[in-house]
């Protein structure tokens, strides 16, 4: 397992970094991205080109959404199978066999934790969630954008 050290960060925040981790681990880690993924970016266009207007990342409400429709208070987060734990039971056993195991596994069990935190939050404050998995809007983008027009119209009935 490797070695976990709090060090200051950007901006003075403690931040944690990873000691005896390959330079190819560090490298690789680091082009990971946070917003404006390949699967948002496919997602917004599609979206965009059907005249939905959004927020990207909307720093107002709980969990910074990667899209939120402000006007009828949708939130859609577009998940990575393997941060946000898709098929969990399937992939904590694989993990259990990995290199730094307990720290793949502590790190994924606290994302899922914070998702569902983070749901209570935006469903409280009366909003509607959506998630999708990064594969689901590759392969088809069109049904989860009917999924968010369904939510829309949906939206549209109720307050009538």
């Amino acid at each position: 397992m490797a070695a976990v050290d709090k060090v200051m960060g950007k901006r003075g925040k403690k931040t944690r970094a990873f000691l005896n981790v390959s330079e190819k681990r560090r490298y690789n880690m680091s082009r990971i991205k946070g917003s404006d993924t390949s699967i948002e970016l496919c997602l917004r266009k599609t979206l965009w080109k059907k005249g939905i207007r959004y927020r990207k990342n909307y720093k107002d409400l709980p969990g910074k959404p990667d899209i939120a429709i402000t006007k009828y208070h949708i939130a859609i987060f577009c998940d990575s199978e393997f941060f946000h734990g898709k098929d969990w039971e399937v992939l904590k056993p694989r993990l259990e066999k990995s290199n730094n195991s307990r720290l793949w596994i502590d790190k994924i069990s606290k994302n899922m934790e914070r998702d569902r935190e983070t749901d209570k939050k935006l469903l409280f404050l009366d909003w509607t969630v959506i998630h999708f998995w990064g594969e689901e809007i590759l392969k088809n983008t069109d049904e989860c954008v009917r999924v968010i027009e369904e939510t829309i119209f949906g939206q549209i009935i109720s307050a009538k």
